[in-house]
């Protein structure tokens, strides 16, 4: 390969932690190959590569790529494999280890997760060495051997050694002297390249809400839940990140596999790990044992959990990742935040032991330019600084410069201080920073535990509110902390409790909360929504369209036709009207599928978010068809929009219609109108594309085809 030269800021990296960096984008060109963890590959690199010199990468990448084609073990060459060890006596191997107690036999058994050999014998040393053998399994560098045994019951395979691939040991205070020659901003990008980002996209706020998630391997005991759409890599730092985090399906844990088996005694995953994150978390249709959620709800709050009549502690973090499918002032205005996860889930007192809610949908989806082709620290390294410093407590650094207000609650307090603690652990690992980056630090996590407080006041009105606020002891007025949604819909944000009958219809003349600290009015960022134009469609006269906006517009069955090479007709100004106070509009349109087809669609859903009340949702679903030449393009942007979509109030779907007498195009709303249309939504002439032009920002500066328009009522409208 041939990159750019280093940047400034990877040359510092590499100056002050050699040998202990790589460049990421070559794990990135390494697992298009190999599908092993990321700290596998970049133990491999930090071997081989970490050096800025072209020759020495390129040899090294070689030696690595070498090294995985000769001993890692693709599940479909595990014959091949199995072959050579047998023909060589004994060969070398990358795989996963899990081990299982033989309890007839009384000794230890491995199964080889890629490689397919199960129930062969391991020394007992390498228990007692790798105790998470026996719980998730951990990838090492093997070697089996092949002998024929003389008992025919015995195993052929035998094991000889076990390195498993993760380094050996860090020196901290070497740590702590290298990360002084960086400044704050540098050290943060320094950290979003390690783990896998480029942090130029990223604004300083976007920097937090990604390394908020390495807080649970740094911090003991640490409850962090994030929702948001998908795509966001939310579960990417628990599956790759570091070898002391366990990723599992939240629909798979069991209270035996997560705590301690009764049957047998046998300690469960929080006995090993140093974080277990639960993925796909959210979902009503997961089944969720109430014994689980009980046991949980113990361990989160106290740190133990019971065997019998013994009581049993452990420091694994827990980490809650889940999908939301609304819109965020939806959720504010009928629900709650909380609504995707299983009801057996949404009980006030778990959810209280949380303590950080990291607003996902404010999280950059992953693409293309967010990766990192910079250096960063080989995963593997940062992972055991990390794991060190779960040692020390920065809980109480902020109280030489702020102190809380006495309204907050004990288990508040302690929510926001560990998500603090673990931040400055982060971000300034000796524990000093001056006073406004303390209290960057401190206004983020008071946020993150406002946002879990301010949810569960809308399930349980037997929780008291309070303001989350800090003062300088040097001086000065009180900060209120507030969530960046408090402040863009204010209207909705201080509904006790919630009941869908009790939400309001609109946000106008709502009252302004509290006043926020300026870094949080920076946050927030984007204003709330206008409210939708009452502006009415093309079938209605000249007068009505410059009536005043609270002038309502009497709609009509019709017959409209629309001239050939007019301009001067939209989307909104045909279809806006007699879309109004829908939830739902079905789109039968045959031919959405060139380029030019699809945007048309994306500008009709445009249209509808315009219109659609701040924090309500309107559904649209396409139905259309396809053909051979243009499937595969079509899919993948159908596919684009609805992703983009997911997570606005109007979330969109597709399917393909393949009948052959599929032609009629309609626009269908379940408020009782159906627009039947000769032409789709395929309606403006070819212009020439450009940024500058007007027809690409105003469709009214387009001409049209000649087309027709049927306005049908169906039912239950006026």
């Amino acid at each position: 390969m041939a990159p750019e030269a280093p940047s400034p800021l990877d040359q510092k990296i590499l100056e002050h932690f050699p040998g202990l960096v790589v460049r990421k984008d070559l794990t990135t060109e390494l697992k298009q190959n190999a599908v092993v963890p990321t700290y596998v590959l970049e133990y491999l690199l930090g071997q081989h590569c970490a050096t800025d010199d072209p020759t020495q990468i390129s040899e090294g990448l070689e030696s690595v790529r070498r090294i995985l084609a000769k001993h890692y073990v693709h599940r479909n060459q595990a014959e091949l494999v199995k072959s050579t060890i047998k023909e060589r006596g004994t060969h070398k191997v990358i795989d996963k280890l899990t081990v299982e107690l033989n309890e007839k036999g009384g000794f230890y058994e491995v199964e080889f997760t890629n490689l397919g050999l199960k129930k062969v014998p391991i020394d007992v040393d390498f228990i007692k060495r790798y105790p998470k053998l026996l719980v998730g399994g951990i990838w090492a560098i093997t070697d089996v051997e092949y002998e024929l045994p003389t008992d025919p019951k015995a195993s052929p395979w035998q094991i000889s050694s076990v390195k498993p691939i993760q380094v050996a040991g860090v020196d901290h205070d070497e740590f702590l002297k290298a990360r002084a020659q960086f400044t704050t901003d540098e050290w943060m990008d320094v950290l979003m390249q390690s783990v896998g980002f480029n942090p130029e996209p990223f604004t300083r706020r976007g920097k937090l809400l990604t390394l908020i998630r390495l807080i649970p391997f740094c911090e003991r005991n640490y409850n962090l839940l994030e929702l948001g759409p998908k795509g966001t890599g939310k579960s990417h730092v628990y599956a790759e990140f570091s070898p002391h985090g366990m990723l599992i399906s939240g629909s798979e844990v069991t209270a035996p596999k997560l705590f301690v088996s009764n049957a047998n005694g046998k300690i469960g995953l929080v006995g090993y790990w140093d974080c277990i994150c639960f993925d796909e978390f959210a979902g009503k249709d997961k089944k969720v044992d109430k014994t689980l959620v009980d046991i949980m709800k113990n361990y989160m709050a106290n740190r133990t959990f019971s065997r019998g009549i013994e009581q049993l502690t452990a420091e694994a973090s827990m980490v809650f990742m889940g999908n939301t499918q609304k819109s965020v002032a939806y959720m504010l205005k009928h629900s709650h935040f909380y609504e995707p996860l299983p009801d057996k889930y949404i009980d006030s007192a778990f959810l209280d032991r949380i303590h950080a809610f990291n607003p996902g949908w404010e999280v950059q989806p992953v693409r293309h330019e967010l990766f990192c082709t910079g250096y960063g620290f080989v995963v593997d390294y940062i992972a055991e600084v990390l794991k060190h410093l779960r040692t020390e407590d920065y809980t109480g650094l902020y109280k030489a410069h702020f102190e809380i207000s006495s309204e907050v609650s004990t288990r508040d307090q302690t929510g926001f201080e560990k998500t603090f603690s673990g931040l400055m652990k982060i971000i300034h690992p000796n524990g000093k920073a001056a006073p406004e980056e303390i209290a960057e630090l401190l206004e983020f996590a008071m946020e993150c535990r406002r946002r879990v407080r301010e949810q569960i006041l809308r399930i349980d009105d037997t929780f008291k509110a309070n303001d989350f606020a800090y003062r300088p002891l040097a001086g000065g007025d009180a900060v209120t902390v507030l969530t960046p949604e408090e402040q863009q819909y204010p209207a909705f944000a201080g509904l006790r409790p919630l009941h869908p009958e009790a939400a309001p219809a609109a946000v106008d003349g709502a009252a302004a909360g509290p006043a926020a600290s300026p870094a949080q009015a920076t946050a927030a960022g984007a204003e709330a929504k206008p409210a939708a134009s009452s502006e009415p469609a093309g079938p209605a006269t000249a007068e009505n369209r410059d009536a005043s906006p609270t002038t309502r517009v009497l709609l009509k069955e019709q017959h409209l036709v629309v001239p050939e090479n007019a301009k001067g007709w939209s989307y909104r100004r045909l279809f806006a009207d007699y879309l109004q106070g829908c939830s739902g509009i079905i789109i039968r349109d045959p031919y959405i599928r060139a380029f030019h087809q699809v945007r048309n669609l994306v500008e009709f859903l445009r249209m509808v978010n315009e219109i659609t009340p701040v924090g309500d949702e309107v559904t649209v679903h396409l139905i259309t068809g396809s053909d051979q030449e243009t499937m595969e393009k079509q899919v993948e942007n159908l596919g684009q929009v609805q992703d983009s979509f997911a997570g606005t109030c109007t979330p969109f779907s597709w399917e393909i219609d393949a009948s052959p007498n599929f032609h009629a195009r309609s626009i269908t709303a379940d408020n009782g109108w159906k627009i039947s249309l000769d032409r789709g939504l395929d309606i403006f002439q070819w212009f020439e594309f450009s940024a500058f032009k007007a027809e690409a920002a105003v469709q009214e500066a387009r001409m049209v085809k000649g087309c027709e328009l049927s306005f049908i009522r169906q039912s239950g409208t006026e």
